[in-house]
């Protein structure tokens, strides 16, 4: 099996160095390719991978291919793609947006995976929801999920509009929490706490608070009640959340993710 990974920023070289630390591939059947020369050669220096500059080198020889580019070049890559491409390859998109339908007609072909990450996928903790054309078999549903999961874990959801909801939660999650801390780091640093103890202050917390969640079958809510005592400083802070309505607008945030998602659908 040769994998093809297009496109080297972020989220496709996440993949690339999971896959090929893997016990799926390894250099001789993981290739890479970037439109970018000073990029291509760096990689070329590191050697994990087969890189390339030339599609036509690389798209005719895989049996998988990862598409990891921006959706705004979705529309022009598949135009370019599409006379390399045969029917028994197996196209995973982590584009956003980008619909399965578009894909099979923009590349010419049917088995098509669109798949959601997250940003952890970097450090081997990523979330990868991710749906499938009716083309592609159990058996090769299996292998994508193997190769998702290399990243972190994944998640097999039955339609597009799940992905896309999943876009709202898991997809661009990340940056909510990453809102929440600089939110905490910055309220530490009125207090009088120096950047660096700010950071381990509010970094240690995220980290033991999603620990205890992870070990056991209790809610956040439960949780949240058994830190909370009444009238207590804990109480104070969940009282002044839920007096600014703070879930709520969690909400409507992980919701208009999910509707520019689906716009992003509409506009592919």
């Amino acid at each position: 099996m040769k994998v093809l990974v297009i496109g080297a920023g972020n989220m496709g070289l996440a993949y690339a160095r999971a896959l090929v630390k893997s016990e799926f591939l390894n250099k001789t059947n993981l290739m890479i390719s970037d439109t970018n020369p000073e990029k291509t050669e760096e990689l070329k220096k590191v050697s994990r991978f087969d890189v390339f500059t030339d599609l036509s080198d690389c798209l005719p020889k895989a049996d998988i291919v990862f598409l990891a580019v921006k959706p705004y070049h979705a529309e022009e890559l598949m135009a370019e793609l599409k006379p390399m491409m045969h029917k028994d390859q197996i196209v995973i998109s982590i584009m956003a947006g980008v619909t399965i339908q578009s894909m099979k007609d923009g590349l010419g072909i049917t088995k098509v995976v669109r798949a959601m990450p997250n940003l952890p996928a970097q450090v081997g903790k990523g979330l990868t929801s991710f749906t499938a054309s009716d083309e592609v078999s159990r058996l090769e549903l299996s292998t994508v999920e193997k190769l998702l999961d290399t990243t972190g874990k994944s998640v097999r959801l039955d339609t597009e509009n799940d992905v896309d909801a999943s876009t709202g939660i898991s997809g661009s999650g990340p940056a909510y929490v990453f809102y929440f801390m600089q939110s905490m780091m910055e309220a530490a640093q009125k207090m009088g706490f120096s950047d660096h103890d700010s950071k381990v202050l509010v970094s240690q917390t995220f980290e033991g608070a999603v620990e205890l969640f992870n070990q056991s079958d209790l809610s956040p809510s439960v949780w949240m009640n058994r830190v909370a005592s009444k009238g207590g400083t804990t109480r104070a802070a969940l009282d002044s959340m839920d007096d600014n309505n703070v879930k709520d607008m969690i909400q409507e945030a992980a919701y208009a993710a999910f509707n520019r998602a689906v716009e992003l659908g509409k506009e592919s």
